[in-house]
């Protein structure tokens, strides 16, 4: 345990108000006939993590020689001439699109999942879907799924801040649980023996964001049978699969070394923002049981919930396009082959690691203490809190910046 404040409680602290604050001071607070006011969703959410770099972003950002923001995984690079060319050719589209993609984008998908993600000959295109990016999905996928109050939804102990707002959209309890520990221990990794009853979604992410871990195929075989013995459904976030670095592979919940070869109660959730440079896009989809995936159908139709036109077409290049891919991962192993030993010499230790587009280093102090050091050396990195009490003593330092602004940080690092 540490106590080193939550994002919310840095919010709380700056000059930046938090939604909550915003929503009990407002005027405009809507009120019932007996007089009651409405409690908003935003008062009832932590403040947006990010918020709290403020004043560390001024700071790095007043450096001589200029900011280098390795806070945020956005790319920089290019958005392939394929997809860019496919976008324009595209670009008269005056009809409505439809939610489950057109067939190309829905014939591509699976060929995508059966090359990348060792998914099985058996998934079709009914166990596809085209997503308005990744973290719409994390964010809506309990209440896509009809989870709410008295439920439980879990994830990784060190994670992607989404998954536990997701859990707070619907009114369900958030739990975060060590996955290697679950691989390993089943029922006795939980807080409580009898939170596995109420679980009715865990949330996988392999590799990690923020610690670059990936879970071996072995781990993931182990997780899924003991979610299934509890009737559990299995999202895995894959974001960050196709960009490894220290290990041999990394397997998917599509893969039957994983699920047996079913997929019953099985997700796999993928973006193409950081292998394709599609950040700004928003072409991402889940896979995986055609049950689950007619759930999200019927339920996204009803909302309207549907990628645009112009982005499908682009999107169906953007899946064959592994040239691409490849040659975006050499430009990211180059700009980590720089700063990882930069971060090391300047008494930084890497953990993780093994995949994704950030280095997750501890320089043996809390982690917001991190983020100010480097703020005066220009560098601005997101401290680990922002990813759970494990992450109180790391930061995420992420790949995604110019040639130009990587070798500038590393050669600021050695004067650390």
């Amino acid at each position: 345990m540490t106590d080193m404040p939550r994002p919310s409680d840095l919010a709380a602290s700056s000059d930046l108000a938090a939604p909550s604050d915003l929503a009990a001071s407002s005027d405009l607070a809507p009120q019932a006939a007996d007089g009651a006011t409405r409690r908003g969703l935003a008062a009832r959410l932590p403040a947006f993590p990010w918020d709290a770099l403020a004043d560390a972003k001024r700071r790095a950002s007043a450096h001589p020689e200029g900011l280098v923001d390795l806070s945020v995984g956005t790319p920089v690079d290019p958005t392939p001439a394929s997809v860019q060319q496919a976008l324009a050719a595209a670009a008269d589209s005056s009809g409505y699109p439809t939610t489950i993609g057109t067939p190309a984008l829905r014939e591509a998908l699976v060929d995508f999942v059966r090359r990348h993600r060792a998914a099985p000959e058996h998934l079709g295109v009914d166990g596809v879907l085209p997503t308005v990016g990744s973290k719409e999905l994390v964010a809506h996928l309990p209440f896509q799924l009809g989870i709410g109050a008295g439920d439980v939804v879990a994830f990784p102990h060190i994670a992607y801040p989404t998954y536990d707002i997701g859990a707070r959209f619907v009114g369900a309890e958030p739990l975060a649980i060590d996955m290697a520990e679950l691989a390993a221990r089943g029922d006795a990794a939980l807080p409580e023996s009898a939170d596995a009853e109420r679980i009715r979604l865990l949330w996988l992410n392999s590799p990690s964001n923020p610690t670059g871990e990936v879970l071996t195929a072995q781990q993931l075989a182990a997780i899924l049978s003991w979610a299934r013995g509890h009737g559990i459904v299995v999202a895995s976030d894959e974001c960050y699969a196709l960009l490894p670095w220290t290990v041999d592979e990394v397997p998917s919940v599509l893969d039957p070394r994983v699920n047996g070869g079913d997929l019953d109660g099985v997700l796999c959730v993928y973006s193409l923002s950081k292998q394709s440079n599609l950040a700004g896009y928003r072409a991402a989809f889940v896979a995986g049981d055609p049950a689950l995936v007619g759930e999200l159908v019927a339920v996204r139709k009803q909302a309207g919930m549907m990628l645009p036109g112009p982005m499908q077409a682009a999107m169906t290049v953007a899946l064959g396009d592994d040239g691409a891919v490849a040659a975006q991962r050499e430009i990211y192993r180059s700009r980590r082959a720089i700063l990882e030993p930069a971060l090391r010499a300047a008494g930084g230790t890497i953990h993780g690691s093994q995949a994704g587009l950030y280095l997750w280093t501890s320089f043996g102090e809390d982690s917001m203490t991190s983020v100010e050091r480097l703020a005066d050396l220009g560098v601005l990195v997101a401290p680990g809190m922002f990813y759970g009490e494990g992450g109180a003593n790391s930061v995420r330092v992420a790949l995604t910046a110019t040639d130009e602004r990587i070798t500038a940080a590393a050669r600021r690092l050695a004067r650390l």
